[in-house]
């Protein structure tokens, strides 16, 4: 590699790894300070450009942002520059998360602590309460997202998990996107396309049930899975966290689900960080390992394999659809969390109290943040 292209390469570094310890907020917030940065300040993209990234980062099961940031990386400095840009947005959040999983664990236990996670947990609960209503356009504005939200629904009362559902939305949507397409869905086509609904498990525990114990083999591989089918908002990662964690294997409980959601809403960086809290919950620092590399590396793959192709993707009507079919699906999982949480987290009057004063606090324009902090106050006036 020549000067020149090193130098573009050292370019994303700086950048992503100052984004990495100062980009608080979420998704959203990362979005408008990377277009702040590449767009305005530094010009390396077009503004239509970068619009296409965000809609290709959002054809792909990941983290929105991360992809998002990867595919700048590739644009300013090739393939090196999709790595760099990559590790230096992860590494910070993942290094302050594992340092706060440390902390909890050793001091998660004491009576304050848990004080102030009893205000924080409803909290957490608005916030994903706010998101699920600000998404609601998604299942509502297009036609196929109203019937793939209907039938997410009813496989979710069904008592399918998430997996499945995403999966199963993924087949379905592909088959129609394809036949308004054009499609031929005779011959051969039919059988590609009945051949990966068939592969779909579409009944029965999820993959790996029997586990008996998590080791960080199996931490990886859980979460590689999740990496590989989560579309929509970072919120929805809480879906797949409790099916698999908390119902299905029953190593984790409610509260710490959502105390691994809000440790990832929190801290600077992708939301996705919440596995490194629960990878260290379960098995200590090899399982942190496990669980950062399984959930992040899909996203890396998946934009590598996208990154070359972006106008071709982002012009296809079939993943148009399929698009529209997941995001229905993901807003439908994630308002099925919300009931589910709050039965858990919400015990008393005062908790009842704090979720509705949260989410009217929301409503009203305020920062998540700061209604977290007040939800801690709240927990912790618990003790006077």
């Amino acid at each position: 590699m020549q000067g020149e292209a090193w130098g573009r390469v050292g370019e994303v570094a700086r950048l992503f790894a100052r984004l990495g310890v100062t980009a608080f907020g979420g998704p959203a917030a990362h979005v408008a300070v990377m277009e702040d940065e590449v767009v305005r300040r530094r010009g390396w993209v077009r503004g239509d450009e970068f619009a296409d990234l965000v809609g290709a980062s959002q054809l792909i099961p990941g983290p929105n942002s991360t992809e998002l940031a990867l595919h700048l990386g590739y644009r300013r400095g090739g393939w090196w520059g999709l790595v760099v840009a990559g590790g230096c947005f992860i590494v910070p959040a993942v290094l302050i998360v594992w340092g706060i999983a440390v902390a909890y664990v050793r001091y998660g236990v004491r009576v304050d602590a848990q004080a102030v996670l009893s205000g924080i947990q409803p909290v957490m609960v608005a916030v994903v309460t706010q998101a699920v209503w600000r998404l609601r356009g998604v299942v509502w504005q297009p036609v196929w997202g109203r019937v793939m939200a209907a039938g997410s629904a009813v496989a979710v009362v069904a008592g399918v998990d998430e997996v499945r559902v995403l999966l199963g939305v993924v087949a379905v949507s592909l088959a129609w996107g394809w036949w308004r397409a054009g499609g031929p869905l005779g011959g051969a086509g039919r059988g590609v396309v009945m051949g990966a609904m068939g592969g779909v498990p579409w009944g029965g525990a999820a993959a790996g049930a029997g586990v008996a114990a998590v080791t960080p083999g199996v931490l990886f591989q859980q979460f590689a899975l999740i990496g590989s089918v989560l579309f929509g908002s970072g919120y929805v990662l809480l879906a797949f966290l409790r099916t698999t964690f908390v119902t299905r294997l029953g190593v984790l409980t409610e509260g710490q689900v959502l105390d691994a959601i809000l440790i990832g809403q929190v801290t600077p960086g992708p939301v996705f960080s919440a596995a490194t809290f629960v990878g260290y919950l379960l098995g200590g620092h090899a399982g942190a390992a496990a669980a950062t590399a399984g959930i992040f590396l899909p996203a890396f793959a998946a934009v590598a394999l996208t990154a070359p192709v972006v106008g071709r993707l982002r012009a296809s009507p079939v993943l148009r659809v399929m698009l529209d079919g997941v995001n229905a699906a993901s807003v439908v999982l994630l308002g099925a969390v919300v009931v589910a949480s709050a039965r858990a987290v919400v015990p008393d009057v005062l908790s009842l109290g704090i979720l509705g004063g949260a989410i009217l606090l929301l409503r009203a324009g305020a920062a998540s943040g700061w209604v977290l902090l007040g939800g801690g106050v709240a927990g912790v006036l618990r003790l006077l």
